[in-house]
């Protein structure tokens, strides 16, 4: 795991000046590789590296990495979990190794089988490789989102890295808000791909490539980027293999994508919440562990956000060796440590604890596993059940004849009935009439920070042109793939919450500390195979993750495997009532905030009013928060 930073230019510098470029570009990042540091350019084209060793610890794996003569190089984050496989394969077809990396893997395959060798990998990853032989520059990102890669185009050529701030330390780049993505940013507390929150800095988009070269001029063409990889379509209806089956094949896939990932030559255990997936992960890792498996678990002293005894109760099972490190934040401290990790504004409060969990882990090791990706694949979110329960009820109305439902919904409205409070009885009559609104506007409720309805109430002069349009359209596609609501919220997460959003958080938290992250859930074929579990076998009346529940009943304990979902938050709610109300008070009411035209000071001032009156307004507060603070850390400088 580690950063990269690079450029491609239609001119070209000295070879000194395009080195120092580089090297601004990379020391932004070196948090993310202490290890080595590399930088190779030629004028032209430029590749910076910062690398965190974990396989093959001798100079050898240093990267830039070159081959043919230097015609060729490569910069890679990342870990591919099949390279042993494929380094195989490519001695068969003739190909000698100079080292035991992983990256020179991907620059033989590269050789052997051109753009294609992406297909062919099994892991994580962010690839930026230059071909000198075709002055074409290669950049990728893995399938599910787990490595980040962005980039700007700008007049003098390409400039590309792992993290923002290493095109902001770009000479000519001046740092602009994009105001139609800090729309989407209320809306999710997240930007999704292929925006971000800098006017013309993009991410390159999960499962897809982007090739550039030059034109018979020597000067850039435009970029083509193109999907390599997509999953199979949304969960069938029904399936020919049995439950027990199905339950057994299951543990077996996730015994598989966790033995592959313990591979390291470095320190390795795994982040153990307490929750079923991580629980799931650390019980198959000890199975295999020949010396007691190092754990980490975080806590708070509110017990409603405190799961540790959980995760004692699996480190008890499994004799692993637990640390448990229990958080009273200093959340203005670590509030700006958090917006300059997170470069663009990010309000998943969650990014607190991931971020002392990752240092607490560091202190112990240099790779952890994690369960990442278990509530996407088997469909483990409450909101999923809101939906199954408003599919069931469409299900009911539609098999009502339409003359009665204008009866039954006069009735509802006016007449009295026990124990069903009249706002109540009006909203069922609306939705016996009411066309029903896109799947995404009906899932919104509970996803969103900011309604549309908010945004029409609270949004100041600069960002009125944006109530034109709402930012769960770009949802839209999912839910019209799906087919229906349940699945339709499960897809949309997958490829819009799950990289950019959760993956997004734990990969900032740990690479902040130096700290790789390994994820057996979002394993590509164990995603394809899981997502081929009908509805019906995990989400049942009873519970969500049904099916992964059962599959797991051998391994965990009955506490953690049915006791209430609890979110991996923090108590952002009480934060704004007491350590945070004065600066929340201070920093969104003041004139530098309110001039931005982002949100009406009236909007702002009901919004803390209320909240300190014991409403809940804390993601709502909390994204103006961290937004005001970006803007004061990037853009204004």
């Amino acid at each position: 795991m580690c950063g990269l930073s690079g450029f491609l230019l239609n001119g070209k510098l000295t070879v000194a000046k395009a080195e120092r470029r580089l090297r601004a570009m990379v020391d932004t990042i070196l948090y993310r590789g202490p290890d080595d540091c590399g930088i190779w350019s030629d004028g032209k084209a430029g590749l910076a590296f910062a690398r965190l060793a974990i396989i093959d610890l001798s100079p050898a794996g240093h990267q830039p990495m070159s081959v043919l003569d230097g015609r060729v190089w490569l910069a890679f984050n990342g870990e591919i979990y099949n390279f042993q496989l494929l380094r195989s394969e490519l001695e068969r077809c003739g190909h000698t190794f100079n080292s035991r990396s992983d990256s020179e893997v991907i620059l033989r395959g590269y050789l052997q089988w051109g753009d294609s060798v992406l297909e062919r990998l099994r892991g994580m990853f962010a690839i930026a490789l230059w071909d000198a032989r075709l002055n074409k520059l290669l950049l990728a990102r893995d399938r599910m989102g787990k490595k980040p890669l962005v980039y700007l185009r700008i007049k003098a050529g390409l400039l590309f890295g792992s993290e923002i701030k290493t095109i902001l330390a770009w000479p000519q780049v001046k740092p602009e808000p994009d105001l139609e993505a800090l729309h989407q940013f209320l809306t999710y507390q997240y930007i999704p791909a292929p925006k971000t929150a800098f006017k013309g800095i993009k991410k390159l988009p999960a499962g897809h490539k982007m090739t550039v070269a030059f034109d018979a001029g020597g000067h850039l063409q435009n970029h083509k980027i193109e999907k390599y990889w997509q999953l199979p379509a949304p969960r069938p209806c029904r399936s020919k293999v049995s439950e027990a089956q199905l339950a057994e094949e299951l543990a077996g896939r996730l015994d598989e994508a966790v033995r592959i990932r313990m591979l390291a030559d470095v320190p390795l255990g795994a982040f153990l919440s307490g929750g079923v997936d991580s629980s799931a992960v650390v019980a198959m890792m000890a199975r295999r562990s020949s010396q007691p498996l190092k754990t980490f678990s975080i806590g708070f002293d509110n017990p409603d956000y405190d799961e540790t005894r959980y995760a004692q109760m699996v480190a008890d099972r499994y004799s692993t060796d637990h640390h448990v490190f229990i958080v009273r934040p200093d959340a203005v401290e670590i509030l700006p440590r958090l917006v300059h990790h997170y470069n663009e504004p990010f309000a998943d409060s969650s990014a607190v604890p991931s971020f002392y969990l990752a240092k607490l882990a560091r202190q112990h090791v240099t790779v952890a596993l994690n369960g990442d990706g278990g509530d996407e694949a088997f469909a483990g979110y409450g909101r999923y059940r809101s939906m199954a329960r408003l599919q069931q009820s469409d299900s009911i109305i539609d098999n009502i004849p339409r003359p009665l439902r204008w009866l039954s919904a006069g009735m509802l409205a006016h007449l009295p009935v026990a124990g069903w409070k009249k706002k109540h009885r009006k909203k069922t009559a609306r939705q016996l009439l009411a066309d029903r609104p896109a799947g995404q506007h009906r899932y919104a409720f509970t996803i969103t920070a900011f309604s549309d309805a908010h945004k029409l109430q609270g949004y100041g002069d600069a960002m009125q042109p944006y109530l034109q349009s709402s930012a769960l359209n770009i949802l839209s596609p999912y839910f019209a793939e799906a087919g229906d609501l349940v699945t339709g919220a499960n897809w949309s997460d997958i490829h819009t919450y799950l990289p950019d959003d959760l993956m997004v958080k734990v990969d900032i938290a740990t690479m902040a500390h130096s700290l790789e992250s390994r994820s057996p859930f979002l394993d590509h074929t164990f995603m394809e195979w899981a997502l081929t579990i009908p509805e019906n076998y995990v989400i049942t009346k009873q519970q969500t993750k049904a099916i992964f529940k059962k599959a797991m009943r051998p391994y965990l304990p009955e506490d953690v495997l049915y006791r209430p979902k609890m979110g991996f938050g923090c108590p952002v709610d009480d934060w704004f009532r007491h350590e945070l109300k004065e600066m929340a008070y201070d920093m969104l009411l003041s004139d530098r905030f309110l001039c931005r035209g982002i949100i009406t000071a009236e909007f702002v001032r009901r919004l803390l009013d209320r909240h300190c009156d014991n409403e809940d307004h804390a993601a709502r507060l909390w994204s103006l928060l961290m937004l005001e603070l970006w803007f004061r850390m990037w853009i204004d400088r």
